[in-house]
């Protein structure tokens, strides 16, 4: 997901200053380097504010004493969004927001008031993000660490802050806490790209089909055992039909069960004109009443159903049709690209890089393709995946299709049962009440076991929800999907692999897996696995967080829709390294003791850092907050010095702590 920070922004609480501006290069290692207790490390804190934290971790006194308003610019596939929050004063956190949002946003020299809370700016960024709305479990109830993702699960991939970049016991940021420990280890196959929003679309369709198949089965076992007690009872009947003078001439006695159900459906059918008619002026208009009522509401429902299944389709042909558009535009996007490599293999003199003749009119062609691989390519960033709402609407329009359905066959039920019933109220001839109540119980019993029989509509509706569901799980099997989590924390390792040896780890060529289940790094060698905590020096735990921080964001920038900020903040990387008294001396780059080891360590860390930028095609923002110098990185490629915090440098300027006093 394209989401690099172009600023930080601090508004003063007294006096006309202009704001504080931080500014940041994308696609690029930033550097802000300086001593102790200059506002380093409220870096990590401000853009976790400004994003919408629950809490506000910006250190107290000094910093939030002199600010009023806090606030980040981004650069997203939507343009920049300014998000800025007010300084909570002694609550935890504040609900008061300001968004601005445009190509390019202007940074406002005041904020006089919110248009926006936190609860709209997390809800925004869900959707940037691309984030489903479904919750991964799909049953109904639903605990919180199988609750939805949200953007702000999504900051234990971007922040490693000073107590984390280097601890052996907690690889990602906020894992230490119960809450973020096990919703982090929900959400991994789901920002791994395994566990896709179709298929948790599928999984959620899955469930209800589940729920419906049950409720179906329940009801045709239900038949079953009324058809069961029916043919148990057959001989009941038909001695009681010749009681009643239904059956005269029929020999009953020891009747098998097709001969007794022939009979049975003789009696109903014959049963119309021997009898006294029981139907009276008043039953009829009452059951007239109910019908008009019935037809009325039966005709609401049919269109109502017919609307719903309008819905439904075109939201099926949309959900296509933006899959295939991304498709497409990614097809046209790679057939273009080979128009960047010819240019990009032509000498000053234009020759052809295949043949060596020289280039005149074919240069101008090139240039056309290159600005239709432009074109293509802006269209491909621009083009935004259905919302995240999206799916919550699919599902719910399928539930109400579902249950007007279900209403819509209830009240055809009844007013074919009405019609049949006050059809033969109006032709039946029964005097006597108890013929017509064992004629009544009869053809309800015998209509109830015809029901149950293999060609009954509720059976059938039973095996094609069986076959549904048989379908779905083959679509979303937990077997398939744990293979693909396999694959993807593979491709993971293999990464790191590249990584490591480039870094200050002991053991650069042992093969390294990240682990979801324990949140941590397991190291293996020929006869052992050890676990990071298990394996000491913090230079190995820094390389490790460094290595598995780098080769996630690479991973995430590798997935076609990744929800994954591609920005890294990292926090005093050189603190195992460098003590206070070393980086004193790598002011002086003539003090002999600067070149050493460690020294060196820290370059290869940078060194790494630049070439994962490199690797990300420059999507990747690394922004690193050190007490080290310009002369530990320099001469290193693609580094954005951003400011040297020393002496009166600092995150707040000295002018508003005097003007707060």
């Amino acid at each position: 997901m394209k989401f690099n920070i172009r600023a930080i922004i601090l508004w003063p609480r007294f006096g006309s200053f202009p704001p504080r501006v931080v500014s940041f290069e994308p696609g690029t290692v930033n550097v802000i380097s300086g001593k102790s207790r200059t506002g380093k490390s409220a870096i990590i804190p401000i853009i976790d504010y400004c994003l919408g934290s629950d809490r506000c971790t910006i250190p107290v006194k000094t910093i939030r004493d002199a600010c009023e308003w806090f606030g980040i610019l981004v650069d997203t596939v939507q343009g920049q969004k300014l998000y800025a929050r007010r300084e909570p004063g002694a609550q935890k956190s504040t609900n008061e927001m300001f968004v601005s949002e445009g190509a390019q946003v202007s940074i406002p020299p005041r904020i006089t008031e919110k248009n926006a809370t936190a609860e709209t700016v997390r809800a925004q960024l869900d959707d940037l993000a691309g984030l489903s709305s479904l919750d991964f479990s799909p049953e109904a109830q639903v605990s919180g660490f199988r609750g939805r993702a949200s953007f702000r699960d999504l900051m234990a991939f971007t922040f490693q802050p000073q107590n984390v970049i280097a601890n052996a016991n907690t690889l990602f940021y906020k894992a230490d806490s119960y809450e973020h420990r096990e919703k982090l280890r929900t959400i991994f196959p789901y920002v791994l790209g395994v566990v896709t929003p179709e298929v948790l679309a599928k999984q959620h369709e899955l469930e209800e089909l589940r729920r419906t198949l049950r409720r179906k089965r329940l009801e045709l076992e239900n038949v079953r055992q009324v058809s069961a007690r029916f043919l148990a009872e057959m001989q009941t009947y038909l001695d009681r039909a010749n009681e009643l003078g239904l059956l005269q001439g029929e020999d009953t006695a020891a009747a098998d069960q097709s001969r007794g159900l022939r009979l049975l459906r003789k009696i109903i059918s014959q049963s119309t004109g021997q009898t006294a008619s029981a139907a009276t002026s008043t039953t009829i208009s009452k059951s007239a009443d109910e019908l008009v009522s019935l037809r009325q509401a039966e005709s609401e429902q049919s269109m109502q159903l017919a609307q719903l299944r309008q819905r439904f389709f075109e939201m099926t042909e949309l959900r296509r049709s933006s899959v295939e558009y991304r498709g497409a535009l990614r097809l046209q996007r790679d057939r273009l690209a080979i128009s960047d490599w010819l240019r990009k293999r032509t000498d000053n003199d234009h020759d052809c890089p295949i043949c060596g003749n020289v280039m005149n009119r074919q240069e101008e062609k090139l240039e056309e393709l290159l600005k239709s691989l432009e074109q293509i390519e802006n269209t491909a960033t621009q083009f935004q995946a259905l919302p995240a709402s999206f799916d919550r609407e699919y599902q719910r329009v399928r539930a109400e299709t579902t249950r007007a359905a279900d209403a819509l066959a209830g009240t055809q039920l009844r007013l074919k049962t009405l019609s049949q019933v006050s059809e033969a109220e109006r032709k039946r001839q029964y005097t006597e009440l108890s013929i017509s109540r064992f004629l009544g119980r009869l053809e309800t019993d015998l209509r109830i076991f015809e029901n149950a029989g293999q060609d009954s509509a509720l059976q059938l509706e039973v095996q094609e929800l069986e076959k549904k569901v048989r379908d779905l799980e083959k679509e979303v099997d937990s077997k398939a999907l744990r293979e693909r989590l396999r694959r993807a924390l593979d491709n993971v390792s293999a990464i790191v692999a590249r990584l490591l040896p480039d870094l200050d780890a002991e053991r650069p060529n042992d093969a390294t897996e990240l682990s979801i289940t324990d949140l941590t790094v397991k190291v293996k060698s020929t006869d052992r696995e050890d676990y990071l905590w298990e394996i000491g020096s913090g230079s190995n735990w820094l390389s490790y967080h460094l290595a598995i921080s780098l080769a996630l964001q690479l991973f995430f920038g590798s997935l076609p829709d990744s929800p994954v900020p591609s920005f890294l903040t990292l926090d005093q990387p050189s603190q195992v390294y460098f003590p206070q008294r070393l980086v004193q001396r790598a002011e002086d780059p003539d003090d002999p003791s600067f070149k050493d080891e460690d020294v060196e360590a820290v370059r290869k860390a940078f060194n790494v850092l630049r070439a994962a930028v490199e690797e990300s095609k420059n999507q990747l923002q690394v922004i690193v907050l050190d007490h080290a110098s310009e002369a530990v990185w320099s001469g290193i490629s693609n580094i954005h010095y951003v400011e040297e915090w020393r002496g009166d440098r600092k995150l707040v300027p000295v002018e508003w702590l005097q003007s707060s006093k």
